[in-house]
């Protein structure tokens, strides 16, 4: 697994994540908030597999 996620990326999937989960357990919205767990997880990770598929990257080019 190369690393495909930058660092602006990675703390958006963070906010995002928590606040879908944050709005799941104070009832807003209904159980598919906890998908919330796959942004945060492709944040601590560092490699998101959609973006692998699209061959897209966020973070930079590690010099060889």
């Amino acid at each position: 697994m190369t690393k495909n996620v930058g660092q602006i990326d990675k703390i958006l999937r963070l906010l995002v994540g928590l606040v879908l989960i944050a709005l799941t357990l104070s009832g807003q919205i209904g159980v598919w908030g906890w998908i919330g767990v796959l942004p945060i997880a492709t944040a601590l990770m560092n490699w998101c597999p959609a973006y692998t598929l699209l061959g897209v990257r966020t973070c930079p080019v590690e010099p060889k």
